[in-house]
């Protein structure tokens, strides 16, 4: 089975990371580490977008030169991830010498094919998007939106992309591909773009006369390149295509990972870059069909309802977040709280509940009392015992049951439904505290065995726990594993969980508080 090939797009280096930017790596890094948890060989690849008009335009407002600017920006990405138990293979940045030389690479083969042209063109400008604009992209009043930003005229000569000889291409592709695209519902959304002009050629140079900090264009050098389609390139240029070709053999076997089997990106981006753009780029180069990568569509963290913007100033640092939550305290509420491909609210007090009522007082609660009875009872030492009654037997058949229903969830990307499969444990376990009640047992010396049982129940109930939910809080599920004194044999996958992880007489290690609650004060 080939490795699964998993990115997310690129993070454009013209900003400071938000609270949206933490939840693609989330979810892309909560995937990678299940898919590895279920036997795959994964390789997650992520990275920073470096070029670009908006960028040299930053750049000179704060006096820097522009690789210097972006230097300090992605630095403030990569201590982010870092903060976050982000644990991506490959690390692409657009202003890396193995990336240029492949976008020139595929900039000369299309130029040679006849798919390039260079033309004049005068029309409006947005300077945010970094693309031109038609009339199609007004509003009811005639205006361009506050979306594309500062506008202006422009007269300028560019080289063009032979885009729209492949949207016919492009619409029977996705018609007989249902899976292109999750969710599926944002296929409309694609189709109903190309009916509406965004299948027109495409503008891939910028004039060095008012943009140089780009990809020169190896056949023009008076023209670097549009910044998407350099952008975009790195999805298979750091997977090590066309690597002997251009000298970068250290990169990855291409013909091992292509094609990819996630795109992670935002909704915002689908169409026209990623959906439109980025397909027929890969069909005019010569990729196959069944070349072509799937896409995974995630929707927008609000705010009350309103997308985050500087303009309202409610956008969410993710830093302050996690300072206040912990790492694992936000990875659990961005996945628990956002079904995949659709729009979710920020909310600081559902955030909190996450955090105080499932995590600590679910999942802490339950790992601190099974520990310390078992210590006050036993000395932290675990007898299975032979002792059996329908109480024991139900508890075992929700650990047992949960890996099945919770794989087929997080293999349809149905994350936060996959955490509900986990947490039928947690609730059950905590559950079976209160019913066997073992305070109780513990005074009657002829319940010793039913004890026994108990205790091991519920320790090796938070063993199977701590499996299921490393993708999602890995570093909590690391705390759960030392106190239980129990670690995966190397290797370890989801189909080796099986009653009996603990053996006859496993010494359990010391509790220690795994979510210390949080007190929010009032503003």
């Amino acid at each position: 089975m080939k490795p699964y090939y998993i990115t997310t797009a690129i993070d454009y280096t013209n900003a400071a990371p938000h609270i949206g930017h933490a939840y693609e790596k989330v979810l892309a890094d909560v995937m990678a580490r299940f898919q590895r948890l279920q036997g795959r060989e994964v390789y997650f690849l992520t990275g920073v977008d470096q070029h670009g008009q908006k960028v040299q335009k930053s750049a000179m407002a704060a006096g820097l030169e522009p690789k210097d600017f972006v230097a300090g920006v992605t630095e403030k990405f990569v201590a982010l991830w870092d903060k976050l138990d982000i644990q991506y293979d490959g690390w692409a940045a657009t202003t890396d010498e193995k990336h240029v030389k492949v976008v020139q690479h595929i900039l000369q083969t299309l130029h040679d094919k006849g798919q390039l042209y260079k033309k004049s063109y005068s029309g409006f400008y947005s300077v945010r998007q970094e693309q031109f604009l038609t009339d199609k992209e007004r509003g009811p009043d005639g205006n361009f939106g506050e979306e594309w930003g500062e506008v202006v005229e422009l007269e300028e000569e560019n080289w063009y992309f032979k885009l729209s000889e492949h949207v016919d291409w492009l619409r029977a592709y996705i018609k007989s591909h249902s899976d292109f695209i999750f969710p599926a519902f944002r296929t409309n959304d694609v189709l109903n773009a190309l009916e509406n002009s965004v299948g027109q050629d495409l503008s891939i140079s910028r004039p060095k006369e008012r943009l140089t900090w780009g990809i020169p264009l190896p056949f023009d050098e008076r023209f670097v390149t549009y910044v998407w389609f350099d952008a975009l390139t790195n999805y298979i240029s750091f997977a090590g295509y066309l690597a002997g070709e251009v000298g970068n053999e250290e990169l990855p076997e291409f013909a091992k990972l292509w094609p990819s089997e996630a795109h992670v990106i935002g909704k915002d981006i689908l169409v026209p870059a990623h959906a439109i753009y980025w397909p027929i780029m890969l069909h005019a180069m010569g990729f196959s069909d069944e070349q072509i990568p799937r896409l995974i569509v995630h929707g927008w963290w609000n705010v009350k309802g309103q997308k985050m913007s500087k303009s309202l100033g409610n956008v969410v640092d993710p830093n302050n977040v996690s300072d206040i939550f912990t790492a694992d305290g936000l990875r659990f509420y961005l996945m628990r709280d956002m079904a995949t491909g659709y729009d979710a609210d920020l909310n600081d007090e559902r955030m909190a509940m996450a955090y105080n009522k499932e995590l600590a007082g679910g999942l802490g609660n339950l790992l601190n009392r099974a520990l310390n009875m078992s210590h006050k009872y036993r000395g932290g030492v675990l007898t299975p015992g032979s002792y059996d009654d329908e109480v024991n037997a139900a508890l075992r058949e929700t650990v047992t049951s949960a890996p099945v229903r919770y794989a087929a969830k997080m293999n349809g990307w149905g994350i936060h439904e996959g955490i509900a499969e986990a947490w039928k444990i947690i609730d059950h376990a905590n559950q079976f505290v209160d019913g066997t009640q073992p305070f109780k047992l513990a005074k009657d010396a002829e319940q010793g065995a039913r004890l026994d049982s108990v205790l091991y129940h519920l320790a090796e109930a938070l063993a199977h726990v701590s499996v299921l939910l490393s993708p999602i809080i890995p570093e909590a599920c690391k705390k759960i594993q030392a106190q239980l004194n129990w670690q995966p044999a190397e290797g370890f996958a989801l189909g080796d969980l099986k009653w009996g992880l603990l053996a006859e007489g496993h010494q359990l290690g010391s509790p220690s508080p795994l979510f210390p609650r949080v007190e929010l004060t009032a503003e």
